[in-house]
């Protein structure tokens, strides 16, 4: 565990051992599945609360527990994102009616509809602030700074939105009329709780304000992190979000921004260390605070709609993995969300659905234990509660006897068992190379005198290190249990030119099965 890690898994511990009662999802094992009922192009389609409607019992029957709906007020913007008018609830997705019936068909079918509330910023009814149902009519209402020049409130507490009013949160009036929209208006045509939209844009002790006082069934909230995503270093992202988690006093839960990031990384490059942190745990924020985590592999932002490509498209897994990972987000803790396209458009529900199936039928929880049994290139093994193992890559691997399978798909395959764990035929072993000093484009990397080291191939497949302490890299990977293996550290760039540690080959004995050890040479 790097010190970083520590930091994080210290600060969390503590920072949340004190938290006041919390709402729904952070107060223990969750069993629910959410999935976001719409994607970038759903209200240009029109009648959209009619769609949902019509599918409230197929999502009942999916297994799904919630259903995450787009911003239900009148907006600028077709996808209502720049919202107008907060209590009128016509919108490009429909009618206030068609919103009624639809909340009423997914009520009766036990599927809590959540709506997507945008409070960071508003937009005038015809000018710059001249705000209407609920009206505001002093330009304290918006934040100081804002694009508007006559915003007279105090200072944002949060990141700027330049598209529209940055609202004023230190205002009575605003945070009233917000929260009587929410319990009036919302939960009045049948809304159970809320998706916060840019939660970076105001402080988070005020998102705490509006879940007391209007006791959401759910609430979460889109803490994207600003700066560029460091998959050799997610614990930054996971901090942030971590950070705002704890400003809001535990009583909200976050995308886990920082596991979709990681998931982008595995997959596009074939390489599944990425998802074990160097504790063991699983890499992103589901292995620091896996209750209040909730994962997906793509929403209406990061990733295409209807089909490959297309809409937003910012920031997706690749089209042909999808699968590969809702089979790591609905076999692993935190709080799993389906994206509608890929359930009802890309011809994926079934798959999705046999996946949720193993979940509820093993009883995994938001809580879940995760064991990670192999985590490389080409390969992530993990068992999870005893109950279910999940295989994800291009490499074979099995978990043993006493397993049955139960769903597969391209480069991934799910089991389940009675709860009993074959023993391990592996143990870890963590390579260390120091003074590995390197020029762009040159990884660090691990080969052997065994088939998991390529067979002292230093252009094969081999196990990349990750400079945590720079020039120091390491990682961790499982080889035969009790086995001596040769190794050594070496330097390869993408055009296949390699640097050898120099002296002799270094020697580890593996212990037994289950067991670690670390190694440790110097180029």
């Amino acid at each position: 565990m790097t010190m970083k890690t520590r930091l994080l898994a210290a600060s969390m511990a503590s920072l949340f051992a004190a938290a006041p009662a919390a709402a729904k999802p952070l107060d223990g094992a969750s069993t629910d599945v959410m999935i976001q009922g719409f994607h970038w192009n759903s209200a240009s389609a029109g009648g959209w609360w009619n769609t949902v409607k019509n599918n409230a019992a197929t999502l009942k029957d999916a297994g799904f527990t919630m259903v995450w709906l787009p911003p239900p007020s009148d907006a600028a913007s077709i996808q209502g994102y720049l919202p107008r008018q907060l209590n009128v609830l016509n919108s490009s997705y429909g009618t206030e009616a068609e919103l009624t019936a639809a909340l009423a068909a997914l009520n009766a079918q036990g599927v809590k509809p959540i709506a997507d509330i945008v409070v960071n910023h508003r937009v005038g009814t015809a000018n710059w602030a001249d705000f209407t149902n609920p009206t505001w009519g002093g330009c304290n209402a918006v934040a100081k700074g804002d694009e508007w020049a006559t915003a007279c409130g105090n200072p944002d507490s949060g990141e700027a939105y330049g598209a529209a009013r940055d609202l004023d949160h230190t205002q009575t009036f605003v945070r009233n009329d917000l929260k009587t929209w929410m319990n009036s208006r919302l939960k009045g045509v049948g809304f159970a709780g809320w998706r916060f939209d840019f939660v970076k844009g105001f402080a988070g002790g005020y998102v705490k304000e509006y879940v007391e006082g209007t006791a959401p069934w759910f609430c979460v909230g889109e803490h994207w992190p600003t700066n560029y995503f460091d998959a050799n270093n997610p614990d930054n992202w996971s901090q942030q979000i971590g950070n705002w988690v704890t400003a809001n006093g535990g009583t909200c839960a976050a995308f886990d921004f920082s596991t979709k990031g990681l998931l982008n990384d595995a997959l596009t490059n074939n390489n599944y260390s990425r998802l074990k942190a160097i504790s063991g745990k699983p890499a992103g924020f589901i292995g620091h605070y896996p209750k209040g985590s909730v994962t997906f592999v793509d929403n209406h932002d990061t990733g295409p709609s209807e089909t490959c490509g297309n809409a937003q498209n910012h920031w997706p897994v690749p089209c042909a993995k999808v699968m590969q990972g809702y089979a790591y987000i609905l076999s692993h803790p935190g709080i799993p969300t389906v994206y509608w396209p890929h359930y009802f458009n890309w011809g994926l529900g079934n798959s999705i659905k046999a996946l949720m199936t193993i979940r509820k039928n093993a009883g995994l929880t938001s809580e879940s234990t995760v064991n990670i049994l192999r985590a490389e290139a080409g390969l992530y093994a993990a068992i999870i509660d005893n109950k279910v193992a999940v295989k994800i890559g291009t490499t074979s691997w099995s978990p043993g006897a006493g397993w049955t399978q139960a769903a597969s798909g391209t480069d991934y395959t799910v089991w389940t068992s009675g709860g009993t764990t074959p023993p391990p035929t592996t143990a870890n072993v963590e390579f260390v190379c120091n003074n590995g000093t390197t020029v762009m484009g040159q990884n660090v990397y691990v080969t052997g005198s065994i088939t998991e080291l390529s067979n002292w191939s230093a252009t094969g497949t081999n196990k990349i290190l990750n400079p945590t302490a720079y020039p120091t890299w390491r990682g961790t990977y499982a080889m035969p249990a009790n086995t001596s293996i040769q190794w050594k550290c070496v330097k390869r760039d993408g055009a296949g030119n390699v640097v050898w540690q120099g002296g002799g080959n270094n020697v580890v004995t593996t212990p037994a099965a289950g067991a670690s050890i670390t190694t440790t040479a110097s180029f």
